[in-house]
């Protein structure tokens, strides 16, 4: 049999194996009663058998003493696994407390240590050690965290798997490679069941030797890499595994910052925070995917990747992580109650003190930003810094750079602004103050060192690249609130807005940003002929002229909401004569404005009869 049909029949074992044993391990625990009941804190709605972790467990343990060549190294990290599985298992019969769970990872860790695996990130071997041990129950405990919706952990892991075993692959390792790829293989035989809607859990069992696997896989690899820089040694693995590290860290800070206990439980996970927004399970799980995919790809990259490139990736991928942590962290998960039950904890106080300080976040992020866009311009015309560029001449020129133009985004009243109602007016500031930044950059570096050795298109393009940054970044709130949300997961009355102008894309955001309306916008209606078959966010202009009650039947509408105050008492009484024909509701939006006096506060803002009034918000900057 030619030698590389064994890799092949390894991995197509391992699949069909974790096919054929998965629903065996199911039928065996619905009979046994060892399913999940659904709690208020997990997110599954019905009972659900459990200990899929042990079809896994032997799917991935068989093949591979039975069709991978393996390593002594191997071997210890097969073994550190499964006692690993073997603490999940007692957990999943027993529920043990939290501190044995612990108790029996930090053993496993010490096992793979005491033979000789540890992660070479430092010159201190104590220092290793202890390194070592972190990593391993940090990433144990991650995948743990992780297994909160249907298919997530395994289908994670998967991507993972896969990632390390073409870095190992890449690296000439490939026994360590094919042990990864059999993994993987035994994972996704699992997620046939384990996808939603999930008919089997992987329990502790499962998650605690998926994840012990995958933390401890990390210690076998020998760094390769044209680079073989410490930032390709250390990103490689945590960006392969980043998703995991990403969700544990951003739930154990929330969960810290709300007064609850990190091993609690319950729906605030990324992936629940995005089923809140409006993405369905499976769309929520998919994304997750994504997001693994991209960051094990770039891990990929990094190998052979200069260190100034590789630092610029990373960073950009921080920042990116940062504001979608920002926006996920405003997502509504918890109770009013539970939240105002709260005790006055300093840490809950310093981290609530801490929220509020958003431009301390916002110049930070600036920094970065500029930083960036310096070192991208000279990337696009010079190639890496390194090589390439005078780095003594570069890192001269940061500083100045960076005081500068922080001078002049706070001129020019950039840090006053409020990020989810960026506007053009906004976009306008923005263009002010990072040509006035630059302008000024070139003038000070003029004086201090004549300008001598600068490349002129690299601060034109500077410019360019800074302001497409900033924009970019205050922008990024309402992208996420077009691309996450989606008017599919909205309840409430299905409503057409009359009137495409600027009062009708008012009351539209007004919708679309106040979920306690109850109302899901489906179209608009005017009877400007000209604006039929245009878009406005996403929803079309479908005619009027006569054609209201056809309309409403096409849409299924169930009320009108009347934007414009232009309409004559002609049209008005014309319009409700289709709409009570219809039985669909009327109402209208009118920005009320009425003096504050001591005699009327309190009292209700009177409301004409012949409409409803749907009320929209009014800023002293102007209506948003």
């Amino acid at each position: 049999m030619p030698t590389y049909m064994s890799p092949i029949i390894a991995i197509v074992a391992a699949l069909l194996l974790s096919l054929l044993l998965t629903p065996l391990v199911r039928a065996i625990a619905r009979r046994k009663g060892i399913v999940a009941a659904p709690k208020t804190d997990r997110w599954h709605k019905k009972p659900t058998a459990m200990l899929g972790g042990i079809a896994i467990f032997l799917a991935v343990t068989s093949v591979y003493l039975a069709l991978v060549p393996h390593s002594t190294k191997s071997l210890i990290v097969m073994a550190g696994s499964a006692i690993l599985f073997g603490v999940g298992l007692v957990d999943d019969f027993l529920n043990i407390k939290p501190y044995k769970k612990l108790i029996g990872q930090v053993a496993g860790a010490t096992f793979v240590i005491y033979f000789g695996l540890h992660l070479p990130w430092t010159a201190s071997e104590p220092l290793n050690i202890v390194i070592t041990i972190f990593w391993l129950v940090g990433i144990t405990n991650a995948v743990n965290l992780l297994d909160n919706m249907d298919g997530l952990a395994a289908g994670i892991a998967a991507i993972s798997a896969l990632f390390l075993a073409t870095s190992f692959f890449l690296g000439g390792q490939g026994s360590e490679a094919l042990m990864l790829a059999v993994f993987a293989a035994a994972l996704l035989g699992f997620l046939v069941y384990n996808s939603n809607p999930a008919s089997i859990f992987m329990g502790d069992c499962g998650s605690m030797f998926i994840g012990f696997l995958l933390a401890s896989s990390v210690l076998l690899s020998e760094a390769g890499g044209r680079s073989r820089n410490l930032v390709s040694v250390l990103a490689v693995p945590v960006l392969i595994l980043f998703m995991p590290i990403f969700d544990t860290t951003f739930v154990t800070l929330m969960r810290k910052l709300k007064g609850r206990a990190v091993s609690q439980g319950g729906r605030d996970h990324t992936s629940h925070r995005l089923v809140a927004l409006g993405m369905t399970e499976r769309h929520a799980v998919w994304m997750l995917y994504l997001l693994a995919g991209l960051a094990g790809g770039l891990a990929l990259a990094l190998r052979e990747l200069a260190l100034d490139l590789s630092l610029a990736l990373i960073a950009g991928l921080i920042i990116v992580l940062a504001l979608i942590g920002i926006y996920l962290a405003g997502v509504k998960v918890y109770d009013e109650d539970e939240i105002t039950s709260i005790p006055n904890k300093p840490l809950f106080a310093f981290l609530v003190d801490l929220s509020y300080k958003r431009r301390l976040f916002e110049v930070l992020l600036d920094v970065v930003l500029i930083i960036l866009a310096y070192y991208a311009a000279h990337l696009l015309l010079f190639g890496p810094v390194e090589q390439n560029t005078d780095w003594q001449l570069f890192l001269r020129a940061l500083p100045v750079l960076i005081c500068v133009n922080l001078a002049a985004f706070l001129a020019m009243g950039v840090y006053r602004g409020l990020w989810r109602y960026t506007s053009v007016d906004d976009l306008i500031v923005f263009v002010k103050a990072v040509v006035l930044g630059s302008v000024a950059s070139v003038l000070v570096l003029l004086l201090l060192f004549r300008f001598q050795g600068f490349s002129r298109a690299a601060f034109f393009l500077h410019t360019l690249l800074l302001l497409a940054m900033l924009a970019g970044s205050r922008m990024a709130f309402r992208l996420f609130r077009q691309v996450l949300p989606t008017t599919k997961g909205r309840s409430g009355r299905r409503v057409l807005i009359y009137g495409a102008g600027d009062g009708g894309e008012l009351l539209l955001r007004e919708i679309l940003n106040n979920q306690e309306l109850e109302c899901v916008p489906v179209g608009f209606i005017d009877d400007d002929l000209l604006k039929k078959g245009k878009v406005i966010h996403g929803l079309r202009v479908l005619g009027g002229n006569g054609h209201l009650r056809e309309i409403c039947r096409a849409q299924n509408a169930q009320e009108i909401l009347i934007s414009s105050s232009k309409f004559t008492v002609e049209r008005l009484q014309e319009i409700m004569r289709d709409c009570e024909q219809e039985s669909i509701l009327v109402r209208r939006m009118r920005i009320h404005l009425e003096p504050l006096h001591a005699s009327n506060i309190g009292s209700p803002v009177p409301v004409k009869a012949e409409h409803v009034e749907l009320k929209a918000r009014a800023q002293s900057a102007g209506v948003e």
